[in-house]
């Protein structure tokens, strides 16, 4: 079992947490295998608070994430897993008359949530759905896809505005066990560009998954931990939860840096061990062109960011990056970053 020290000389990412919100892929696992410390790192934290996952991959029911999460050893329940398609079909009730029948895009994780609520679930359009709902599975082809286009198509042939389609998600990617791999984004996209309309979105970035887990848990410190920006630190953002991106999965050091005012985190981990470490605060020079966090300090001057101490040569340094690029309000583009603050580490 990996030790983690504990230390009450500064503040932690987890001081006055009381629910951690973590996603998983690309967090807790990719793929089947758990990722290096994310197992210790979650139990210790569970022993003083609530821990609860969050996760835009529509394919699994909430039981077998937990199932997945246990095998990993975690102590994890249904009730623990927050599911973007238990978000949708939170959305889908306000948009199609209840017992209604719904052209489902997805696989078992969708279609359990669909028929808990009532629904008829349909894959053909022809059976006149009153709502498409559409979620990831790796099975999803073509002929699924082009029955949501027709459905949609068909429905809006009068000149109406159509039957409501609502995404799970739309994460252009996923990472597995073999890599990058598209996500729902991309079949959206493909249906999009059928029908000529944009679904209502339930996952991450949108705010409504992250209220499902903020309810469920009766958080009211909650901190969220995720591996990409555009989704799930945009998303906790907008919900304002405080955020952590650790770079173990989609986004590394090159993201970071060049992340906008919207999709900044609170928090950059290498991994989740140091959930449980000081987090140091970077200190500014009196012009706010250098940033130094423990050590580690860079400088912008005219164009040019600059490396003026490693510190440890890690996290620190990346840290300390970020901070004064975001603190100047330019973008990266228009900065000379050295490559080395694009390693991964």
């Amino acid at each position: 079992m990996l030790k983690l020290g504990r230390t009450t000389k500064a503040t932690t990412p987890l001081d006055g947490v009381d629910v951690l919100l973590a996603d998983l892929d690309g967090v807790v696992y990719a793929g089947p295998a758990a990722i290096p410390f994310a197992v210790d790192a979650l139990n210790l934290a569970a022993e003083t608070m609530r821990v609860g996952y969050i996760t835009n991959n529509a394919s699994r029911t909430d039981q077998s994430v937990a199932d997945h999460l246990t095998e990993l050893g975690l102590a994890v329940a249904a009730a623990d897993v927050v599911t973007s398609p238990q978000a949708a079909v939170r959305l889908l009730a306000e948009q199609a008359p209840a017992g209604s029948q719904i052209l489902v895009v997805g696989g078992e994780g969708l279609v359990v949530e669909v028929e808990k609520a009532g629904f008829i679930v349909t894959r053909s359009a022809d059976d006149k759905p009153a709502a498409v709902i559409q979620g990831f599975a790796p099975d999803v082809g073509w002929a699924h896809l082009a029955e949501a286009a027709f459905a949609l198509n068909n429905s809006a042939a009068d000149g109406g505005e159509g039957i409501p389609w609502i995404a799970t998600n739309t994460d252009w990617t996923i990472p597995v066990a073999r890599g990058i791999a598209p996500g729902n984004g991309t079949l959206v996209s493909a249906v999009h560009t059928a029908v000529g309309r944009l679904p209502l979105v339930a996952g991450k970035p949108e705010v409504a998954i992250f209220t499902e887990a903020i309810n469920r848990f009766d958080a009211k410190n909650a901190l969220f931990i995720g591996d990409r920006l555009d989704t799930d630190i945009l998303g906790a953002n907008r919900a304002g939860i405080p955020s952590v991106l650790v770079l173990t999965g989609i986004d590394k050091a090159k993201q970071a840096l060049a992340a906008d005012a919207n999709s900044r985190p609170q928090f950059l981990l290498s991994d989740l061990r140091q959930l449980h470490e000081p987090y140091p605060v970077p200190v500014f020079s009196k012009d706010q062109s250098t940033a130094t966090v423990a050590g580690a300090s860079v400088r912008i001057r005219g164009n040019d960011v600059e490396i003026t101490a490693d510190g440890d040569n890690g996290i620190n340094l990346l840290r300390a990056a970020c901070a004064v690029i975001w603190a100047s309000g330019r973008p990266i583009y228009g900065l000379n970053v050295p490559e080395r603050l694009y390693l991964d580490r």
